[in-house]
């Protein structure tokens, strides 16, 4: 896993949480006083995965300012006013031994025209993805050798959705137990923590605008080239205000389920 590299969309407009992404994009919205790009970010890590391209859009900046002051912002340093220089005064043992590329993948680019920009940047003929919202305790270096036995363009991640209402167990009258939000077992989406072949995408234009989703993943399928990994463990987007409670909530408990690092 040491030479994959991973792609991550952080492009799009997070409408539906707009109460922070009116002031932030969604990858920077925070889930225990860090982005949720840096826990997806150290999921990889954790798989041994140090180099990442960061698809950028809207409020790029702010994702790109938080990469080139990242050092700094994790060590006391002394300013001296008169003359602008700075001197380190300690070093964080928590540093991030990453690799980042920040790709300006456009404001009004879909999904799939994202990653076909940000291309020239991935080295290597197999690589992963995923989007910039989405926590899994998922098992990369299975995910990759699935991909490889299967032989296919791509692989994407099926996981069981959440029920979007809290679950009653029943005894009798009784509520014997309640689970808010569960996920269900009944159906498979779309998680992202995708593995790709680089020339998957010579099925796209070099200007194509279509989303990964309506138009590369359906063109893959069609060909019976889209292979696919199911997790069956945790996994969870966050799309709403609500989704991101729950995870801060989680992280809190001190037993988030996607947290499978050492601090």
């Amino acid at each position: 896993m040491d030479n994959l590299e991973t792609l991550l969309l952080c492009g799009g407009l997070g409408t539906r949480l707009r109460e922070e992404t009116e002031f932030k994009p969604k990858p920077m919205v925070e889930i225990g006083g860090r982005p949720i790009l840096w826990h997806i970010m150290k999921i990889y890590r954790n798989s041994g995965v140090k180099s990442f391209t960061v698809c950028l859009g809207y409020k790029g900046d702010v994702i790109r300012d938080y990469f080139l002051h990242y050092q700094s912002r994790a060590r006391d340093s002394e300013v001296d006013l008169s003359t602008g220089a700075v001197t380190t005064l300690n070093v964080s043992n928590n540093q991030a031994d990453w690799k980042v590329v920040l790709a300006e993948t456009g404001m009004d680019s879909l999904t799939g025209l994202r990653i076909k920009k940000a291309l020239r940047y991935i080295k290597n003929d197999t690589f992963l993805a995923t989007y910039g919202d989405g926590l899994a305790n998922i098992d990369l270096e299975a995910l990759v050798d699935h991909h490889k036995k299967m032989g296919r363009l791509a692989t994407v991640s099926a996981v069981h959705p959440s029920s979007r209402f809290g679950e009653l167990q029943l005894d009798g009258h009784v509520v014997s137990s309640f689970q808010e939000k569960p996920q269900v077992d009944n159906g498979w989406i779309n998680g992202g923590y995708f593995v790709f072949e680089k020339k998957a995408f010579d099925l796209l234009g070099d200007n194509e605008n279509v989303s990964l989703e309506d138009g590369l993943l359906v063109k893959l399928a069609s060909m019976g080239q889209l292979a696919v990994y199911r997790h069956d463990g945790f996994w969870q987007c966050m799309d709403t205000y609500r989704e991101a409670q729950l995870l801060n909530s989680l992280w809190d408990s001190g037993s988030a389920p996607w947290k499978s690092w050492q601090d």
